[in-house]
């Protein structure tokens, strides 16, 4: 169960995580995953975008209080999703990784109203970030974040409800715990393309590198 004092208490965490994280960090290819191991969904299962039959499979796992993969959503999504994922080419998912209990909440809240609204909020709260991991005194964090998320039709008592459903926070931890064990993720964002493992922020280019010769480009 996420409480406002543990999201509180986050917003210095959360600040904390993107300094430690390179700012302009570069493709960093690591080993391999087993494929098979990878596809298994977690708890929550996984919301893909794309064809199953697509021959590109891309996992990221995030943080919704991560800077840089705020700045991928921001720059590099919209052409992944416009050019690849919708053109049938590739298959995405969006894996739960936070690095803080403010991040866990904001997961937990996207998971909230079922599959069909999780990319619509965790664009919104990625696209806003500064407007609510970051807000300045006197509002909190999670003040700033029950504010925005109205317009996705959370109510105080859903939002609150939400954030002590202990289920699942359980299984949006359950899910970074099995990245970081058996995945050995330690960083955001971590993307697997056809299971090779990349580090860091990726530029549409960056990514095109490796999407290019799978699909015979």
């Amino acid at each position: 169960m996420i409480t406002r004092r543990d999201a509180l208490k986050a917003t210095g965490l959360a600040a904390g995580a993107a300094i430690l994280l390179p700012r302009f960090s570069l493709p960093a290819m690591a080993e391999d995953a087993n494929l098979s191991t990878l596809m298994e969904p977690g708890p929550l299962g996984d919301v893909w975008l794309g064809p199953k039959d697509a021959k590109v499979t891309i996992i990221e796992y995030a943080s919704m209080t991560c800077s840089h993969c705020a700045a991928f959503h921001k720059f590099t999504w919209p052409a992944l999703k416009e050019r690849y994922i919708d053109t049938g080419k590739v298959r995405f998912t969006l894996r739960e990784f936070p690095l803080d209990p403010l991040a866990t909440a904001a997961f937990m809240l996207a998971r909230c109203d079922g599959d069909a609204k999780y990319y619509p909020i965790t664009d919104l709260l990625f696209d806003q970030q500064q407007a609510w991991a970051y807000v300045q005194k006197p509002q909190s964090p999670v003040d700033a974040m029950e504010q925005m998320l109205r317009q996705a039709g959370f109510s105080k008592e859903k939002f609150e409800a939400c954030l002590k459903d202990q289920k699942l926070y359980g299984a949006v931890n359950t899910v970074k715990q099995k990245g970081m064990d058996t995945f050995k993720v330690d960083s955001t964002p971590t993307f697997f393309i056809n299971g090779e493992r990349f580090k860091g922020e990726m530029t549409i280019e960056g990514m095109e590198k490796v999407i290019k010769p799978i699909l015979g480009a």
